[in-house]
């Protein structure tokens, strides 16, 4: 028995086994470190607040806290200026690993649209009324040469008339081209975000 265990360690295969074994732990060490320091484990850094800011002054702070951006949508929004940040993936004050890509959404560069209701034969409240209701928000009436009074013919921009359907943005200026039931001389625009009381009084309600 003492032999045995005097000659064990001269074993070569015992020695080979043991190296072996001593290699494979510092080779997992070694990959486990290295993946801590690659992946950045147990670190991480907050998004940013960009909501309202221009994508160039985005990308600024993005780079700071070491992170990406991708742009993957553009949206209609009131709130924050043409081409502006509208919302962002992971939201801001997130916690998230360095290098992380963070999703970007900004505010449409052209003006949301809609089409142009037939208001022909309409009266110019029920006309008037069928613009707001879809959005447009610029709308003057225009009084020409014709044989019924308040009687809506069409709707008009930047000179030309508008066809039922046609998309327009929703803050274009638009006129509202009414019947003067006179046939006279075309009247002066006038701006019916507050109809007068006599027409108001004297038009049947449509809703």
């Amino acid at each position: 028995m003492k032999n045995f265990a005097h000659k064990l360690p001269k074993n070569p295969f015992i020695i080979h086994l043991f190296l072996m074994a001593v290699v494979s732990c510092a080779v997992v060490f070694g990959v486990l470190k290295w993946l801590d320091i690659y992946t950045h484990h147990n670190e991480a850094v907050e998004v940013p607040d960009v909501k309202g800011l221009s994508v160039d002054e985005a990308a600024v702070l993005f780079q700071k806290s070491g992170l990406r951006y991708n742009l993957i949508d553009s949206v209609s929004s009131k709130d924050v200026a043409p081409g502006a940040i509208v919302e962002i993936v992971p939201h801001a004050g997130s916690k998230v690993k360095e290098g992380r890509i963070i999703f970007v959404a900004i505010n449409a560069f052209t003006s949301q649209q809609a089409g142009i209701p037939a208001v022909e034969d309409l009266s110019v409240r029920q006309a008037y009324a069928l613009l707001k209701t879809l959005g447009f928000n610029a709308v003057q009436t225009k009084y020409v040469p014709g044989n019924y009074r308040d009687l809506a013919i069409g709707v008009e921009l930047y000179g030309r008339m508008l066809y039922a359907g046609e998309r327009v943005a929703l803050n274009a200026p638009l006129l509202l081209i009414v019947s003067d039931g006179q046939g006279g001389v075309a009247i002066d625009s006038t701006d019916l975000s507050d109809p007068p009381v006599e027409l108001l009084n004297n038009e049947e309600t449509w809703f």
